[in-house]
């Protein structure tokens, strides 16, 4: 299979422009250069253009190329010092000079201080993924237990993402399994409920969690709400570390109850403290005495590092995460822990103590910084005894089995990959595979689904969805001539020469389709007509067991079809991809279905948002009732103005 010109294995993420957290307008402006060729002169140029109107400020500055990518985020103490450092062509390693000749322009930022800028700088990291900064690779926010505060009897939830709603967040936890075994032992222990607003407003008999013993019902009136607010700050004293208190209050509960012959009441308490003994026994470090405080440990080998982070809120560990971060070539162990550090508590907050193995080299500094986002002191220390070195310890322990264990499963990929180019047929291994299928119902509510995979693993934040709009029918062919076609249309018109660098563009080295032979000429045909005719094509179809017993038929564009073994490790990998198309394709197909179920003839009214179709709901109690309605009775209604009653009348009267 020919190729003209280099892909890329990796898409151009986003460029995203949301709110962020400094002004940039104050004291941004850029420096534009010419040429997109790399040249050390061209970029040593641009960037003593930009030095020329700096001052010895801090702030943050960017180099971008000649297509606006950015390269590189940087802070300084000062701007004017520090850029003009990479004018110095000779004393730069390999690495940076690679990274001058592809500068074009800069932008800079300037800031009131150098902690000011650490943050910016982090923020920035995490926004624009730079090719030559440190980069923690963890596309998953950290869950936290959130015990909301805006009902009468507060909500026991697991939360994600920006802490918007009032209540106390607990966390963060390494992994959502923690947060929900966390929850669920926590609910046997308080009885706090997990039902949404809404469905406890409705409730008018007790669910099946008080059945079982995992809520007080507060819904039905099973508890009143001075006995419920007695369970949520119990629940509050044992995530904050009182844990031994609330033991010991259940203990003599008990005991009272025991001596009074309330032997069901008695029975109850011995369930939660049992909970409570649960809850304690699935610590995988002893963390007491510890407090609030976050571990991190590095390990290095092979020129790849891995980072075990122990979360202790408490005095109980919440779980730990091992941390590889990437494009770390000619940096130390040091400066990959504080960048690494910098970025973590972009999203996280910083509890008040940090344990680390190592010192740092502007350890004060990231302390000042991590202080000013979070509020409240933070200190950074390495544990020289007691407890706090016996835990780091472990966290170093761990830091070096997790390396080992990735060490492992690298070359296990590497040598996947190298079989996977064999078998296929490749001239190298694939950076960038690129799967595909589809999802319906009898051609209703039709999803295609693309998934993006390399030899690190899923590349989840470049999964894509599409809405399929031409293909009516159950035609599963003509749906993936629909998906393809809008896929590979787009990659023509972002980078129709396919001149990217190969890791940072928008064409796939592989693309392996979920069909069989009717998939694979509908695939064949949508490239043809857009005059692609050299990216590698695969389709996968079950073979004639149809499950994991099965041989899957491996097609080819040509009309050749092959086989492996039924224990190949390749054949597991690439079952494995076909499995996670299939999974993100129903999971897209079903989220539009529930949509379409709880969707409103209301929705498609210009202007009627949530709040305006509620208090409609309210007023006329159905949608046919709203459309039936006359003009005055709209405007009668509270919550919708005159302006808005006409909207609605005349979109269901268009004649008058």
């Amino acid at each position: 299979m020919s190729r003209t010109g280099e892909r890329s294995g990796a898409g151009t993420p986003p460029d995203p422009r949301g709110q962020d957290r400094f002004l940039e307008e104050r004291a941004t402006y850029t420096v534009k250069g010419a040429g997109a060729q790399p040249d050390l002169e061209a970029g040593v140029a641009a960037i003593r253009d930009t030095v020329r109107t700096l001052r010895p400020k801090p702030g943050v500055y960017r180099m971008l190329d000649a297509r606006g990518d950015v390269l590189y985020v940087g802070k300084a103490r000062s701007l004017k010092a520090r850029v003009a450092n990479y004018t110095q062509v000779k004393s730069l390693s390999t690495r940076l000079k690679r990274m001058v000749s592809q500068t074009r322009r800069m932008e800079i930022v300037t800031t009131n201080s150098e902690a000011e800028a650490l943050l910016l700088e982090a923020q920035l990291i995490k926004r624009f993924r730079p090719p030559y900064n440190v980069l923690l690779r963890d596309d998953k926010s950290f869950p936290f237990i959130l015990l909301r505060a805006e009902h009468a009897f507060p909500r026991i939830q697991k939360h994600r993402g920006a802490r918007r709603s009032k209540g106390n967040y607990y966390g963060p936890f390494a992994s959502a399994g923690s947060v929900n075994t966390t929850i669920n032992a926590l609910q046997k222990l308080f009885l706090l409920r997990s039902c949404t607003d809404s469905f406890f407003a409705r409730r008018d008999r007790p669910c099946l969690l008080y059945q079982i013993k995992r809520c007080s019902a507060p819904c039905v009136g099973r508890i009143d709400e001075a006995g419920y607010a007695e369970l949520v700050a119990e629940t509050k004293d044992f995530l904050s570390g009182k844990s031994g208190a609330v033991q010991k209050k259940i203990e003599t509960q008990m005991a009272a109850a025991a001596a009074d012959l309330d032997f069901e009441r008695a029975a109850m308490l011995r369930d939660r403290l049992r909970a409570a003994t649960a809850i304690q026994g699935s610590q995988a470090i002893n963390a007491a005495g510890v407090g609030d405080a976050d571990i991190f440990a590095l390990a290095s080998k092979g020129g790849q590092m891995g980072i075990q982070a122990f979360f202790v809120r408490g005095g109980q560990n919440w779980g730990h995460r091992a941390f590889f971060p990437s494009h770390i070539e000619g940096e130390t162990e040091e400066d990959v822990l504080a960048d690494v550090l910098a970025q973590f508590y972009e999203e996280v907050p910083p509890p008040r103590t940090i344990l680390l193995d190592r010192d740092l080299p502007e350890c004060e500094l990231l302390a000042e910084a991590l202080c000013t986002a979070a509020g409240h002191r933070v200190e950074i220390s390495v544990p020289q005894r007691g407890d706090r070195r016996r835990l780091m310890a472990q966290a170093q322990r761990n830091a070096v089995e997790a390396l080992e264990r990735r060490l492992a499963e690298s070359g296990t990929k590497t040598r996947i990959m190298r079989e996977l180019a064999e078998f296929l047929e490749l001239q190298e291994p694939p950076d960038r595979i690129e799967v595909y299928d589809n999802s319906h119902i009898q051609g209703t509510k039709a999803v295609g689904a693309m998934i993006v995979a390399g030899p690190e693993g899923y590349r989840k934040g470049q999964y894509r969805k599409f809405n399929i709009k031409t293909a009516q029918t159950n035609d599963d062919f003509a749906m993936m001539r629909e998906v393809m076609t809008r896929r590979f249309a787009r990659a023509l018109e972002e980078d129709p020469d396919r001149s990217q660098e190969r890791g940072s563009g928008v064409w796939p080295d592989l693309v392996l389709i979920d069909g069989g032979k009717g998939q694979m000429s509908s695939v064949k045909d949508a490239l043809e007509e857009l005059g692609i005719e050299d990216v590698p094509l695969i389709a996968i179809a079950k073979g004639p067991h149809h499950g994991r017993e099965g041989r899957e038929v491996f097609h080819f564009p040509d009309g050749r079809e092959k086989m492996l073994p039924t224990n190949s490790p390749l054949l597991f990998y690439l079952q494995t991809l076909r499995d996670e198309v299939h999974r993100f394709a129903i999971g897209a197909h079903r989220a539009k279905r529930s949509r379409a179920i709880s969707a409103s003839p209301l929705d498609e009214i210009p202007g009627i948002g949530p709040g305006r179709k509620r208090a409609l709901l309210l007023a006329f109690g159905t949608a046919g009732k709203v459309r039936a309605a006359a003009l005055d009775d709209l405007k009668r209604t509270p919550g919708i103005s005159e302006g808005v009653a006409q909207k609605i009348y005349d979109f269901y009267h268009p004649a008058g």
